[in-house]
């Protein structure tokens, strides 16, 4: 049995686990899939007091309440920033990291630095109330989700990010030779092409498990049959 704790990317919430997080518990494994603070169904929480640093606690209060420890933590997207930085503080809780689709991110990152053209493109969506702390979320077809009740569903319940989420620099001095597995997923379908740089950087390193998946940036919606093949591998089923 292997505990996974699974972290939604931008604008997400819990729930875009939902075809992921049954079959696994099938398979007799442990999983979690937590809202980060101000998204999903704790929207309500969002404020400028969110930021990385918010949601980085998020998971590592997880894994404290919980008593997690062997933890497989697993990011989508933003969220790779976000398992980073949960990976410097609570390195003694967790066995292995996915990153899916993710920025596996230098010390010094921020989401704003690492493109700041998309970013200013990002900070112009204002939601309806002209509140301009909050990034409204791109319509899901941007990511090549295919199936049309998947791209309706995804737009139904997507959620506006808290733009400090995306300010906050992310310093770090994770080792991550200390973790017994490492593993990128690459959506090769994917036709934003920001996480392109990571193919050739993991595909070429023995110390990382690396997956090519032929679909949009939605693996977990996409392609979850895939997606819990993979997992099941990192799990050693």
């Amino acid at each position: 049995m292997t505990t996974f704790v699974l972290v939604h990317g931008a604008w997400h919430g819990g729930w875009v686990w939902r075809k992921v997080a049954a079959p696994l518990r099938a398979k007799g494994h442990r999983v979690f899939t937590p809202t980060l603070t101000g998204l999903g169904e704790r929207a309500h929480l969002a404020s400028l007091d969110v930021n990385l640093d918010t949601h980085i606690q998020d998971v590592i209060g997880l894994l404290e309440a919980e008593e997690l420890t062997d933890v497989v933590l697993v990011g989508h997207s933003y969220a790779g920033v976000v398992i980073t930085g949960v990976a410097d503080k609570a390195a003694g809780r967790l066995s292995g990291l996915v990153y899916i689709d993710a920025f596996v991110p230098e010390s010094g990152f921020s989401l704003q630095s690492n493109n700041p053209i998309r970013f200013e493109m990002f900070a112009k969506h204002v939601d309806n109330d002209g509140n301009d702390t909050m990034i409204l979320p791109a319509d899901a077809s941007m990511w090549a989700v295919v199936d049309p009740a998947d791209v309706e569903w995804l737009n139904r319940r997507l959620t506006a990010q808290p733009i400090n989420t995306y300010t906050q620099k992310l310093v770090h001095d994770v080792n991550f030779e200390e973790f017994e597995s490492l593993t990128y997923i690459y959506a090769s379908g994917n036709k934003l092409g920001q996480f392109d740089k990571f193919t050739d950087k993991f595909s070429a390193d023995p110390a990382w498990q690396y997956y090519a998946v032929g679909c949009g940036h939605e693996v977990m919606v996409d392609r979850p049959d895939k997606l819990i093949e993979i997992l099941s591998e990192v799990a050693g089923d």
